[in-house]
This record gives C-alpha cells, sequence and structure tokens, in this order.
C-alpha cells in the first residue's frame, strides 16, 4: 500500500504546473498542485496574458487612428486607459477561471499557501507536512532589478508593476533594457502615443535573435515615434524634482532623458529563494547553482531522484510553452514512458507591429557550429495581404544545411508571424527540405504563403 498522501506534489500553478497536473491526471495519479499566489503563474497574470491583451487594445487603437488609409475615419478618437484595464483583468479572470475549473474537473487538490521541500518526499505548507512518491517544482521567476544606482527610486518600475498599471497614461516612459519584454512595452505605449525611450546596452535591439530582425524593429519603432539608443549603457538613476532623469552613454558621449517611470526590463531570476529548507540545502549542496536556477538532468531529474524541476526556475528557455512541455515529459518521466514532446524545436514569438516570430538556428549560429547554409528571404512588401492590411517592413527568412536543403531556422517579421511560426516549427522537427515546402499549396492571398515562396527562390 502507497504510504504517501499523493503521487505527485507540484509546486507552483503557471504553465508547467497546471499542464504537468493535467497530464497527471491522465495517467491516474493523486495529484496536489501548491500555489501561493493566482492560479496561472506569471504567463497568465504577470506576463504573456495581461501583456498581449494590452497589446490587442493599443494594436486597435493603431488602426482606428490610421483608418484613414482605408477610408474610415474616426472623430474624437481616444484611448480609455481605465477601459483597456479592465478588459485585461477580465481577460485574465475568464482564463483563470477555466484553468481552475479544469483541474478542479479533473480532481487535481489545489491547495494555497508557501511550500517548502523538506526533503525527497515531503513538502510544509503552513503548519501541515504533505507527503508525496514525487515532487515536482514549478516556480517560475521574476524579475531581475540590475545594480543600476537609483533603480530603488520611486517611479522606477520592473514588469509586474507595469502590468498593474494596466497602459495608465504615462507622459514619459523610458526603457531600459531592449530584448522581448522592453520592445512590446516599446510598441504598446508608441501606439498609445505615449514618449517612449527604449535604452539598450547592446548593439541592437532584441540582440538573442536575427541580427536583421532588430534593426527592423528599431526602425519600426522610430517611425512609430520612439528614441531608441543601442550600444548605450545605463550609468545611473536620479530624482530630478518629480521627475526622474536616466544617466547614459552612447559612443561614448554622456547623455541623459528625462522620465515620468522608467521600466527595468534587463532579465529575469528564478522563484526559489526558501524553497529547500536549510537542512535539506546542506544535504544536497548541487540543488541549484550560485544564481539560484535549479540544477536538473536530460530528465528533468535534480540531485535527488524524487525531485524534479521544470520551468523556468531552471533557466534554458524561459517561455510558458517550454514549461508546458517540460511539465509533460516530466510526468512522463515518472511514469517510467519516454518523453514525447521534441525539445529541439521551440519557437519564440514577439507580439510587435508587425508580429516577429523564430524558430531553429540563425545563419550565424549555424556558421559558428561548423554548418555551412543557404538563407532565403521574402520581402513582404510583395504579399498581397501585407499589402492589402498596410503592413510596412517585413520579410520571411529561412535558413537551410547546404548539404541537403534541410531547413534548420526560419525567422519571420510579418503579420500573424506567432501564428504560422508552428507551420515552420513542424517543418523543422520533421527535418523537411526547401522543394518540401516548396510544393506544398498555400492560401491565397494570405501571410502564410511567403513561407512557400521564400522556398522557391533560386
Amino acid at each position: 500500500m502507497n504510504k504517501f498522501q499523493y503521487d505527485l506534489i507540484i509546486i507552483g500553478a503557471g504553465p508547467g504546473g497546471y499542464e504537468a497536473a493535467f497530464y497527471a491526471a491522465e495517467y491516474g495519479m493523486k495529484v496536489a498542485i501548491i500555489e501561493r499566489e493566482l492560479i496561472g503563474g506569471t504567463c497568465l497574470n504577470r506576463g504573456c496574458i495581461p501583456t498581449k491583451t494590452l497589446m490587442h487594445s493599443s494594436d486597435v487603437y493603431r488602426e482606428a487612428a490610421n483608418g484613414a488609409e482605408f477610408g474610415i475615419e474616426v472623430e474624437g478618437l481616444r484611448a480609455d486607459r481605465e477601459r483597456i484595464c479592465k478588459r485585461k483583468d477580465e481577460v485574465q479572470d475568464k482564463l483563470r477561471e477555466g484553468i481552475t475549473g479544469l483541474l478542479n474537473k479533473k480532481k487535481i487538490d489545489i491547495l494555497k499557501g508557501n511550500a517548502t521541500v523538506l526533503n525527497g518526499h515531503e513538502v510544509r505548507i503552513g503548519e501541515g507536512v504533505l507527503s508525496s512518491s514525487n515532487i515536482i517544482i514549478s516556480t517560475g521567476s521574476e524579475p531581475f532589478i540590475p545594480p543600476i544606482r537609483g533603480a530603488d527610486l520611486p517611479g522606477v518600475i520592473d514588469s509586474t508593476e507595469m502590468l498593474e498599471m494596466g497602459g495608465a497614461k504615462i507622459s514619459d516612459l523610458v526603457i531600459i533594457g531592449g530584448g522581448v519584454i522592453g520592445v512590446e512595452f516599446a510598441t504598446i505605449y508608441a501606439d498609445l502615443q505615449d514618449k517612449v525611450t527604449v535604452i539598450e546596452g547592446m548593439d541592437r535591439l532584441l540582440p538573442l535573435i536575427d541580427k536583421e530582425i532588430g534593426r527592423s524593429i528599431k526602425m519600426t519603432l522610430e517611425k512609430k515615434g520612439a528614441s531608441i539608443y543601442v550600444n548605450s549603457p545605463v550609468k545611473e538613476i536620479i530624482q530630478d524634482g518629480s521627475k526622474l532623469k536616466v544617466c547614459f552613454t552612447e559612443k561614448g558621449k554622456d547623455k541623459e532623458v528625462i522620465a515620468d517611470k522608467v521600466l527595468l526590463s534587463v532579465g529575469r531570476k528564478p522563484v526559489t529563494a526558501g524553497l529547500f529548507s536549510d537542512d535539506f540545502i546542506e544535504e544536497n549542496t548541487a540543488l541549484m547553482d550560485a544564481k539560484g536556477f535549479i540544477q536538473v538532468d536530460d530528465n528533468l531529474t535534480t540531485i535527488c531522484p524524487t525531485i524534479f524541476a521544470i520551468g523556468d526556475c531552471i533557466g534554458g528557455i524561459q517561455l510558458a510553452h517550454v514549461a508546458s512541455a517540460e511539465g509533460r515529459n516530466a510526468v512522463a518521466i515518472i511514469n517510467g514512458d519516454k518523453p514525447a514532446i521534441n525539445m529541439k524545436t521551440v519557437p519564440s514569438c514577439i507580439y510587435t507591429d508587425p508580429e516577429i516570430a523564430v524558430v531553429g538556428m540563425t545563419a550565424e549560429e549555424a556558421k559558428e557550429a561548423g554548418i555551412e547554409v543557404v538563407t532565403k528571404k521574402y520581402p513582404m512588401s510583395a504579399n498581397g495581404k501585407t499589402v492589402i492590411e498596410g503592413l510596412s517592413r517585413g520579410f520571411v527568412k529561412l535558413v537551410a544545411r547546404k548539404e541537403d536543403d534541410v531547413l534548420i531556422g526560419a525567422h519571420l517579421m510579418c503579420g500573424r508571424a506567432t501564428d504560422i511560426i508552428g507551420e515552420l516549427s513542424i517543418i523543422i522537427g520533421n527535418e523537411l527540405t526547401l522543394a518540401d515546402v516548396a510544393h506544398i499549396i498555400h492560401p491565397h492571398p494570405s501571410f502564410a504563403e511567403a513561407i512557400m515562396e521564400a522556398a522557391r527562390i533560386r
């Protein structure tokens, strides 16, 4: 007879945690999921969903403001910031209710509180101790605050605080960090016609993806009225009366910009402080690295064989869909099955205007790995759907191995890029060639047909 109360305890009810719980229930496991805040984790409450909801509102506003081009003129157009914020909350509530309802339907115990792992089978929550055959940790991440003088001043905020503002008007917004979070917030507020400045320390925006996309999104944001500085490390933030002054250097020259709010968006750190008991940490010193990320092997197993970890808290690619996939794979491993989800092909999406989506390797990464490639690039200015919708810059770029034309990377900056990248994930995951793609009929007019057109380029 099983001496444990549960077959599986999951700590953290974000996408990784609740997907693991759903899948474990399919195996017939008795499952408890522990969450100290709200069901849905960062993605639903402080990340993906609220950001994209705000962005949809700003998209609608931008399209209405530019309606004259399409023969639609709107008099007295204004952005109702209060309603924008309310709609964000409504979307979050609806999705949270859906996830909670499904957890209940699958008879998964939802426990509220702070969890502390005592050993490989026991978790303390409140005054009680729960026992389980296995434990999955999915505690996620939170904004990292860089060691910049003045980062603790009032008005200097992180992405969580930014979302709590719900799109409220900011006359002068300075964003430190031009990665995905910074660029998406810059898009929202530029579209709502607030004054936006982005300061990035590296040589381009979105420094981790295709160089051409980084340069293109810079020009797109500048066209919207945003000021963009790259190769510009921030030195300090100073209180300047009721305003904030951000001091930085560009091309060796000291510069400054005045702000009402300063958003720090320079990365995230794991939520693992206090997660394990002191005794357990002393006995398992290799459990976490110096930054607090939990260390796992290829099977998502920690140094303790009954404790698994997934999602942002283990580092790597910090995306909701990666955490979900890892959650399902961990459950399969616990049940003696092989992981079913291919973790080698991971799409990344950025919800700018136009959208950006990438999967696989860039040409530069392939070169560094010693792989000879051919690159096919199709400009979206030649795409009928792009012209119809009045979209500006954009392209579809395919990267294939030179020796066999097998697709190993795709980089999109176009309308609906975040929807059509799934097709390319399947293509790359199944090692299809440029010829395979070129010979598949795509609908016309559509954004997706640009994939076929790129593959046909000789």
